[in-house]
């Protein structure tokens, strides 16, 4: 969880896919899609707040890298998600 657990994941090549929170600042969004872009790992943006995701994972973060390849699948699948196309853009 957080801007740099994610990118340490993606240099190690362990991240599978990114979550983003809803309220993830455009900045912090571009340079991890940035990252994201250079593997191929897809990026979804939740309709989530990072305050939200504090209650619910006990650590307030606004980008998660899902390291379970079956998990992201799962995430993907249940949110109908694909890569935050709009997200590259900025």
């Amino acid at each position: 969880m957080g801007f740099d657990e994610t990118a340490k994941a993606l240099e190690k090549r362990k991240a599978g896919l990114l979550v983003l929170a809803a309220d993830l600042s455009p900045k912090s969004a571009k340079e991890i899609i940035r990252l994201a872009d250079r593997q191929n790992i897809n990026a979804v943006r939740l309709d989530v707040t990072m305050d939200e995701l504090w209650y619910t994972l006990g650590k307030r973060a606004g980008i998660l890298a899902v390291t379970e390849q079956g998990l992201a699948d799962k995430i993907v699948a249940l949110t109908g998600a694909r890569q935050d196309e709009e997200e590259s853009e900025v």
